[in-house]
């Protein structure tokens, strides 16, 4: 009995369209379906636009509404609007564009417009927006000595562990979101290798989970951003908050104090 087997070659890194044009290289597939991705949230912008209605707002305004909501909070609980409201902005629309970019995996184009994020180029650009982004806002806003005073505090000796920190976080942040992606991308084609007569149902369970996995790295992504952005807030901003806080715990203690004091006397 002859057995075939299907030969998988996945190599990352490879593009079906590939252009060359002024001495270089261009990833035609990633470009595409970068600006499919993009096409997708300024046109759901555009029709939320048209749509807006405060009485009855639609299922796509409740959804920006609902993101939006849960995106201010998080900036406000890690640095607090006033501190950078534009922040609120970058989160909102890189959460959009990465969960759309992420769900062009879900559309069947036999890998010509694959989801852009599995492509490693256009993760580190995403990170290095990011982290560009508050190396400029933390300067401009607290001055490049104080800025960077964190790195060289008590103890000294892990100073150069700290300038490492700096200097992988685009690398780290990246590299999560490619390697989650690509890894959605092998699954389907290890699902596509399977014989027909029961390739429907994993398939479809597969790009269910696929769906799932590329909304939390999109929620993951977004909610890194802020993270890393709320090192541009002013330290004696946190040093301010420190001691409201020790301030109210200390009006709370008193106030306990006096309560027993107060059944006595009744």
């Amino acid at each position: 009995m002859n057995h075939t087997l299907a030969t998988i070659n996945i190599t990352p890194g490879e593009h079906k369209i590939v252009w060359h044009a002024f001495g270089m290289t261009f990833y035609g597939d990633t470009i595409i379906s970068t600006l499919i991705a993009g096409a997708i949230v300024i046109l759901l912008g555009f029709f939320m636009r048209s749509r807006l209605n405060v009485r009855r707002p639609g299922r796509v305004q409740l959804f920006y509404e609902t993101v939006t909501d849960q995106v201010q909070k998080q900036v406000e609980d890690s640095m607090g609007i006033k501190t950078a409201p534009w922040v609120v902005s970058l989160a909102f629309s890189l959460f959009l564009f990465i969960l759309a970019a992420n769900w062009l995996a879900l559309i069947p184009t036999k890998e010509f417009i694959p989801p852009p994020t599995a492509d490693p180029n256009l993760t580190y650009a995403l990170a290095l927006l990011v982290i560009v982004t508050m190396h400029v806002a933390g300067i401009r806003k607290n001055g490049a000595k104080k800025y960077y005073a964190h790195i060289f505090e008590k103890p000294r000796v892990l100073a150069p562990l700290r300038i490492v920190e700096e200097i992988i976080k685009p690398v780290t942040l990246s590299l999560r979101l490619f390697g989650n992606i690509f890894a959605g991308t092998i699954m389907l084609a290890l699902i596509a290798a399977l014989p027909a007569f029961i390739l429907w149902a994993p398939e479809v369970l597969w790009k269910l989970f696929d769906a799932f996995i590329g909304l939390i790295q999109a929620f993951i992504f977004g909610l890194l951003t802020i993270l890393y952005l709320s090192s541009i807030k002013p330290h004696h901003d946190h040093a301010e908050h420190d001691d409201n806080a020790r301030d109210d715990d200390k009006t709370v203690e008193a106030h306990d104090a006096r309560e027993p004091l107060q059944e006595v006397h009744s």
